[in-house]
């Protein structure tokens, strides 16, 4: 029998071999078989006993060494921007610096992430080990946003997501110091046993009423990042005006900026006139310059690395949250009229079609002429011009719309996609206390601006596309099969048709728009076609636009608020040789990551501007429970319907037990609910009053009551007066329980 091997042979193989370190491997390892396999655990036990090794599941390792493959929680980066994580191994009495290496194809990590990754020790001055991931395993822990509850023994946190009724235990020694009633932002803790799950406070964040704590909830729900690293700040306060080295000098043109009342970044400005080209007549020249950020936010600076984590500024009805600091989105790149600012301009040449002929990019210096908003220059060519726009209509403004009448006639031709969705616009008083709510006016000038953008964008993508340089595009991929024909359907319950057996283009669900436009099935289709497109998305591959029914398209004119877009000007920069602020040769590497981290934060950002928007609709209308309002059919699901209010645009639930004690049929192809005895059908689209039973702001839910559909009279639901609210499933089990034991 070969003889056994020492304590200290053992110990260095199990240092060498840290993948093969269970007990079967030493043995192989060392050739021990038999009886001698009960001597080798014994010695083993006795190294674990002296602190030599330690176990690790079913594993030896040395004390304090990571295993060859851990989950660990990833760290939020450094000021060089590289990513670091923390293991989540017992054991380890002084916590290693974990180095994570990413790779071409890697998800983007953030910080708070749990990662399966291959460890490898390495002797580096900084870290102890690099990581190479093998997957996501998501965050930990699980953030709890909440309303604290104080209790005899610590409290509650009551959750603020809407249709989230699970709350949360929190010990005395983890309130934090929280005052009942209190908004709070909490972590989950501990394993779950019996009974509510546990977690601690680690924020207190005020009066969840509070007039501005709506986006405050949104901000800390959706993680947006809301406060800029030191670093940051002090890299943008030494940024300064630029000179004139190699730009060319526009500041003659009378380019003028259009924008929101509001507005407080301007990173767009237009001119047009009328071609001279004696081969163009009709024709337009037009010119779109874009505030040039790339001068100021360098590839691989800090005020980089913090933007395309942010990937885009972020508007609530009381705040933006900007992706740049405001020295640089306020000030230094916004085009503030009558002083230099440096930009990056195309000029386009447009028949009288309205179809671009040809385009030049220029790294230049402009001179805005006026900052106007859009009512201001719509109510100038209506022939009310103000003392500012008065001597702009005949030299600048006409032109404009001469050149958007044109780009209105291409835009007929091509036949983008033609949905009509009002926009809501909440107005706030200096409380941040909601005084109205409107539906935006939409202006001829809205549309001039946003076709000039279209046009620019488009220059970009060919530009680049032409001088072969990567760049990132602006995806919208067609509807899928699955969605198409469930459009189909809801088209066909109402009377209509969309057809089959050809290649779908937009002009085929424009005909379809047309076809509801002013009948009762308007609002349906609408909803219907929009829900049916898939998600627009950032990549460095080209599959089109299908919504716009463009080719090639990438966005290029606001790289204030947009990470895409400070790409595509990097790239142009690169392409053309203006300088070494181009596109990077990491910025090249990692454009496809790239493009899903800030696809990620638009979609993060959307749903935080919905959130915050649903809160404030639901404190304006709290005042008003009782009260009826008119209505559409917006959804229907199995537990209930949707409506949205005409009045507000605000959507509210009728829960399914709120419609009566009868059984509802849910048709999913059709999207309808049916009454089992009254054979009520309630689809979308449908016209109905409701009655207003509950509005949280907290949560930004509103609960109705259906009165009536197609003006026809409702059977009220046979249940007491009072708010809805459902039963929860502790408390149905309980009363099962009951009359099970009382029979």
């Amino acid at each position: 029998m070969k003889p056994l091997p020492s304590k200290d042979e053992i110990r260095q193989w199990i240092s060498e071999n840290p993948g093969l370190a269970a007990k079967r491997d030493i043995a192989k390892a060392f050739g021990i078989r038999g009886d001698a396999r009960i001597e080798l655990k014994r010695l083993l036990r006795e190294l674990e006993d002296e602190g030599v090794v330690e176990t690790s599941g079913r594993r030896f390792r040395e004390p304090g060494v990571l295993p060859p493959v851990a989950v660990l929680q990833v760290l939020p980066p450094d000021a060089n921007g590289d990513l670091y994580a923390r293991p989540l191994e017992e054991g380890v009495d002084e916590t290693p610096r974990i180095l994570i290496i990413p790779k071409k194809g890697d998800p983007a990590l953030g910080g708070g992430d749990r990662i399966l990754a291959r460890l490898a020790k390495v002797g580096a001055e900084d870290h102890a080990y690099e990581a190479r991931l093998i997957r996501r395993l998501g965050s930990n822990p699980r953030k709890v946003l909440g309303v604290f509850r104080l209790g005899r023994e610590g409290g509650r946190i009551v959750p603020i997501e809407k249709g989230d009724d699970k709350e949360w235990r929190v010990s005395a020694d983890m309130t934090m110091g929280a005052k009942d009633g209190e908004l709070v932002e909490a972590e989950a803790v501990g394993a779950r046993r019996l009974g509510l799950p546990a977690a601690q406070v680690v924020a207190r964040l005020g009066d969840p009423a509070g007039p501005r704590a709506a986006s405050l909830i949104a901000i800390h729900q959706h993680g947006i990042p809301d406060v800029f690293p030191d670093a940051v700040i002090a890299e943008a306060d030494r940024a300064e005006p630029v000179g004139m080295a190699g730009r060319e000098d526009l500041r003659d043109l009378p380019l003028l900026t259009i924008d929101p009342v509001d507005a407080r970044d301007r990173d767009d400005a237009v001119f047009a006139e009328a071609d001279t080209d004696l081969g163009n007549i009709g024709g337009f020249v037009i010119w779109v310059a874009i505030a040039d950020v790339a001068h100021y936010v360098t590839p691989g600076s800090a005020l980089d690395r913090e933007a395309r984590r942010r990937g885009n500024s972020t508007y609530f009805p009381d705040r933006v949250v900007p992706m740049l600091p405001d020295i640089l989105s306020g000030d230094l790149c916004s085009l503030h009229e009558g002083v230099d600012r440096a930009c990056l301009a195309v000029r386009m040449v447009v028949d009288a079609g309205g179809h671009k002929r040809g385009h030049r990019f220029v790294r230049g210096m402009m001179r805005s002429a006026a900052s106007l908003h859009y009512a201001q220059v719509q109510a100038a060519v209506d022939g009310a011009p103000d003392e500012k726009t008065a001597p702009l209509v005949e030299p600048v403004l006409k032109p404009l719309y001469g050149a958007y009448a044109a780009l209105k006639r291409a835009r007929e031709m091509r036949q983008p996609l033609d949905l009509e969705l009002p926009e809501r616009r909440i107005e706030l008083d200096e409380a941040g206390r909601v005084t109205s709510v409107a539906f935006k006016e939409r202006l001829e000038a809205h549309r001039l601006i946003e076709e000039f953008m279209i046009l620019a964008n488009v220059a970009a993508a060919e530009e680049l596309i032409r001088l072969k340089h990567p760049l990132l595009f602006r995806v919208h991929e067609e509807p899928s099969p699955l969605k198409l024909e469930g459009l189909r359907e809801v088209a066909e319950s109402a009377g209509m048709t969309l057809a089959k057996g050809q290649v779908l283009q937009t002009k085929h669900l424009n005909r379809l728009l047309a076809q509801a436009e002013g009948t009762e099935f308007d609002e349906l289709i609408n909803l219907s076609t929009l829900r049916s497109m898939t998600q627009a998305y950032y990549h460095p591959e080209n599959f089109g636009h299908f919504g716009l029914a463009l080719r090639n398209y990438a966005h290029f004119t606001s790289p204030i608020r947009r990470y895409s877009d400070l790409i595509v000007h990097r790239a142009l920069i690169s392409a053309h040789g203006w300088g070494r602020d181009g596109l990077s040769a990491w910025d090249e590497e990692n454009l496809e990551e790239t493009g899903k981290l800030i696809s990620e934060a638009e979609r993060r950002s959307m749903a935080a501007e919905r959130d915050t928007t649903d809160r404030y609709l639901a404190a304006y209308l709290a005042d008003r429970v009782g009260a009826e309002f008119a209505g559409h059919v917006s959804g229907v699901q199995r537990f209930g319907v949707f409506v949205r209010l005409d009045e507000t645009g605000a959507d509210g639930l009728i829960p399914v037990r709120a419609l009566g004690r009868e059984y509802f049929h849910y048709d999913e192809g059709s999207q309808t609910l049916m009454g089992a005895e009254t054979g009520l059908v309630l689809g979308i689209g449908q016209k109905v009053v409701v009655r207003l039973s509950e509005a949280v702001p907290v949560t930004g839910g509103l609960i109705l009551e259906l009165l009536s559909v197609e003006g026809a009279v409702v059977r009220p639901p046979r249940r007491k007066a009072g708010k809805y609210s459902p039963r929860k499933p502790a408390q149905a089990a309980a009363k099962r329980r009951l009359v099970r034991k009382r029979r």
